[in-house]
């Protein structure tokens, strides 16, 4: 298995909005193979001093701390299937209700899976 996640800051007023975007874009992933899509929308995200979810996508008030994941049968896939589907023309055609450049994302191997 492989993890591809993510950490954003949405305009709260925008929930519903960030939810119908989510569930397009889930149907691309799918589509490429991904196993599995989880998004959260935050319901507690400290504000931190040095690190914290707000700092580390520079949260503005009036913005909830979104983060969610994708499961993927192995890392060759997840990436070849992300490449496809950022190009597909269901997500280029896609309006996101945030601000995408101040979202962080990587992936992950499993480490611990109990």
């Amino acid at each position: 298995m492989y993890i591809m996640s993510f950490v954003a800051a949405v305009p709260t007023d925008k929930k519903e909005a960030y939810l119908a975007h989510s569930r397009k874009a889930a149907e691309v992933f799918k589509a490429y193979g991904a196993i599995r899509i989880v998004e959260c929308w935050g319901d507690f995200t400290p504000p931190g001093e040095v690190t914290s979810y707000p700092l580390a996508v520079a949260a503005k008030e009036g913005e909830t701390i979104v983060t969610g994941w994708q499961e993927w049968p192995d890392k060759d896939l997840a990436h070849a299937s992300m490449e496809k589907a950022m190009s597909d023309p269901r997500m280029t055609g896609m309006e996101m209700p945030f601000d995408g450049k101040r979202m962080i994302y990587g992936g992950f191997e499993p480490l611990l899976d109990v």
